[in-house]
């Protein structure tokens, strides 16, 4: 017995090694948000996971794809709207795999095509609108990058979930430019502000004045108001009220 074990030993401990060398190679563990796309002599066998799998050693190879929101910070790119103002804009672009067959099957590199779709539709999307869309409708603009992006990454198995314009850069001159015509525009809002209410005013004098010369009495009511308004300050300015029946003969004759 001892000397079949000496002859075992170094067997078993060959076999042990290559136990320990092939079970790495042989069982895998995914985890809830990722997925393994298995080839086996170059050809797709599927996608498996999560939990754990077995593959046959160095037979079958694993691709390990991950299914959360990537994060892709789009660099910054040099546009020209429509009404030919330069800019210089940058964006966020929100994605996740969908298919993990395809994303590593029908592109090379997906997250490389990913940025690079969404540069190129970045300028072509903003070289299309105008400066004002730009900076008060950047919502429509946002939706718009991304049904465009969306649907050039669908063949690839990635859905594209949110892409949004983070910062819009101008020119100093186009900066000093906006702020001369937001004071412009505050300056004739002010003049409307005004005229609208001159006219009010004048609308109101016109009713004032219909109203004394149907009741005069009203005029001597608005005459003792404003002695009651004259009298109630300090001053050393006295006034003699007199009745205007006095003075109605005279009036009439002449």
């Amino acid at each position: 017995m001892n000397e079949l074990m000496l002859h075992l030993g170094p067997w078993f401990i060959i076999l042990l090694a290559m136990a320990l060398f092939l079970l790495p190679q042989m069982a895998r563990i995914l985890r809830e948000y990722e997925r393994g796309v298995i080839f086996r002599w170059g050809k797709l066998k599927g996608a498996r996971g999560p939990g754990l799998i077995f593959l046959i050693p160095f037979i079958d190879r694993m691709v390990r794809m991950d299914l959360r929101v990537i994060t892709i910070d789009v660099p910054r790119q040099e546009v020209m709207t429509r009404d030919n103002v330069p800019a210089t804009v940058d964006a966020v672009l929100y994605f996740r795999v969908v298919d993990p067959q395809a994303a590593v099957v029908k592109v090379e590199n997906f997250l490389k095509a990913s940025s690079m779709i969404a540069q190129t539709t970045l300028r072509s999307v903003l070289g299309q609108s105008e400066l004002d869309e730009l900076l008060s409708h950047r919502e429509t603009i946002n939706l718009k990058l991304q049904e465009i992006i969306d649907r050039q990454t669908e063949p690839w198995g990635i859905k594209v979930t949110s892409v949004e314009v983070r910062d819009v850069v101008l020119p100093d001159s186009m900066k000093r430019a906006m702020a001369k015509q937001a004071e412009a525009e505050r300056e004739r809002r002010a003049k409307i502000v005004n005229a609208e209410g001159e006219f009010q005013a004048a609308a109101k004098m016109v009713e004032a004045a219909a109203m004394i010369a149907e009741q005069p009495i009203a005029l001597q009511l608005r005459f003792l108001q404003t002695m009651v308004e004259i009298s109630s300050e300090h001053n050393t300015t006295s006034f003699i009220p007199l009745p205007s029946e006095l003075f109605r003969p005279f009036i009439q004759k002449g």
